[in-house]
């Protein structure tokens, strides 16, 4: 009776606060945040640390959405991007507009809490996206060639991939390939028979992506007559086409709040699928601080910020293969996601597992970990063996190994010397024996909208996990253990009942052991 009176107190507060623009939330004893931000997953479960988290004015690089769960089973979920803080005294969450939702779920936990807010705001969709994703590992040519993208080489990093003994799969051609931002042919003096070149990768297995992006040259005849349509963001008088500073220096951007814009792009790209018998893109970019209210003008006034964000990744699920980085309330969408790059470092490899965990607490379960040994090229330029640490690529390919997706841009055969290039072959093969178990639980998500990589919390409920980001369930059969450090060894905490590790040695569960993993071992149970 007892339990019930403060279910139906909790509710009639709730009740009361809903469709209030400011919401200060009272944590319940024990209770644990996750959510807003992929990039934030170390920070998760989030502390008291009075940091003030703005989905407004940034994606911190990677997926974000307007959702906080809780381990009690409680979530937060606001229509319009949200600022959030944690203190000693609970959690303060502000918007703009809108309404900012609390919840209880039926079921006291984080699972609970997730389900209830994945069925009423981002329910499964029913379709996956292409099983090449998850049955074999992605390569793309960023890291061996940069800016210097070109149909020779190109056909010589795919050939390498086979004749090292790495299975084919989908193969990303990235920046530069084109002729400038926003025109979309291949760069005549670098691609002598793109149609050829596509043909020859078909023929070698390999599925074939090309990077595009959102933003146009500013000083081209196209960006001229775009503007002229109103097909890109203008400057606040809406005179003139406005100026955004991005990584690679300062171009003019598609206004996809314009559906002709949005239109026009989409067609782009549908004709080098026409012309070339490419598959699909690499749709880069597209962050929330490119479009900040204020500082620009688009189409429909409104459509800043977060929602050019959630336009862009709109426009990529019209083509089944495809990869974003930037994402904004997109849920469960059959779109493939990639962590931010990560630096060659054992910070960065200590981050995958954490992030992947927010990656999927958002719906983002078609993810991918970065590439293996970071996403940048810096610290692949000149690479001397005798300084160069093979262990963090290792230890990073493992990760990559038993998660949904396994992407390579650095050649491992540059890089490792013969011994450590069989460990990396070794588990590419291991993620493509995994290809069937990986694609049977994304078809559960897409039923279900239950992630692939789950928290540990998330599985197993009030037996202590909030605070385990180190391992993760890989679906709901493989507990998944991986070394981040230099060490050889690690703890794993084990969750009740009896477990088996890789080499089939039981275990009790519900204690914490401690296992050896020299650098060619993954640690790995299931559940008996």
């Amino acid at each position: 009776m007892k339990k019930l009176l403060i279910t139906y107190f909790l509710a009639l507060t709730m009740f009361a606060s809903w469709g209030q623009r400011q919401q200060n939330v009272a944590n319940l004893a024990g209770e644990k945040w996750w959510g807003a931000a992929t990039n934030l997953g170390t920070k998760m479960p989030f502390d008291a640390s009075e940091t003030i988290y703005d989905l407004s004015s940034k994606n911190y690089s990677n997926q974000t959405a307007p959702l906080l769960l809780s381990n009690k089973g409680r979530y937060i979920w606001s229509d319009s991007p949200m600022r959030f803080s944690i203190d000693s005294t609970g959690l303060h969450v502000k918007t703009d507009e809108g309404q900012i939702n609390i919840e209880q779920a039926a079921e006291n936990s984080l699972r609970g809490a997730y389900m209830a807010a994945c069925a009423k705001h981002f329910p499964p969709q029913g379709g996956i996206p292409p099983k090449e994703f998850f049955s074999a590992p992605v390569y793309n040519t960023w890291i061996e060639l940069m800016y210097d993208q070109n149909q020779d080489d190109i056909l010589k990093y795919a050939k390498a991939i086979i004749d090292h003994g790495f299975p084919p799969g989908i193969l990303m051609i990235d920046d530069n390939w084109q002729q400038d931002y926003g025109i979309w042919e291949f760069h005549q003096g670098r691609f002598h028979s793109p149609k050829a070149m596509v043909d020859s990768l078909h023929s070698m297995g390999f599925k074939v992506m090309l990077w595009v992006c959102p933003f146009i040259s500013p000083d081209s005849k196209e960006a001229r007559d775009l503007h002229e349509k109103s097909y890109l963001i203008k400057t606040p008088d809406g005179e003139d086409m406005a100026a955004i500073r991005w990584w690679n220096g300062c171009s003019t951007c598609f206004d996809l709040s314009n559906p002709e814009a949005n239109a026009y792009l989409c067609d782009k790209f549908r004709h080098l699928q026409e012309k070339y018998g490419i598959d699909g893109f690499k749709f880069d970019a597209g962050d929330t601080g490119y479009y900040t209210d204020g500082t620009v003008k688009v189409f429909d006034n409104k459509s800043y910020g977060p929602e050019q964000t959630l336009l862009w990744a709109q426009l990529a699920e019209k083509f089944p293969y495809n990869e974003l980085r930037a994402c904004w309330k997109s849920g469960n969408r059959p779109l493939v996601q990639r962590l931010c790059d990560k630096g060659y470092s054992w910070a960065g490899v200590k981050a995958l597992v954490p992030s992947m965990l927010a990656a999927a607490l958002l719906g983002h379960s078609y993810s991918c970990p970065d590439m293996v040994g970071g996403g940048e090229y810096t610290s692949f330029l000149d690479v001397d063996e005798k300084d160069f640490d093979a262990s963090l690529m290792l230890r990073s390919c493992q990760i990559h190994a038993m998660m949904p997706i396994m992407q390579f841009s650095v050649a491992p055969w540059r890089v490792l010397n013969d011994d450590e290039l069989e460990i990396c072959r070794r588990y590419a093969l291991l993620h493509k024996e995994l290809g069937d178990y990986i694609i049977a639980m994304a078809e559960k998500t897409a039923a279900t909208g239950e992630p692939i990589v789950r928290h540990m919390a998330y599985m197993f409920p009030h037996e202590g996990f909030e605070e385990v980001s180190d391992q993760y369930m890989l679906g709901d059969r493989y507990l998944v253990a991986p070394v981040a450090d230099g060490s050889g060894h690690r703890s794993v905490k084990l969750p009740k009942g009896k477990w088996r590790d890789e080499n089939g040695k039981v275990y009790k569960g519900g204690r914490t052991i401690r296992v050896e993993a020299p650098l060619d071992r993954l640690p790995r149970f299931e559940k008996l």
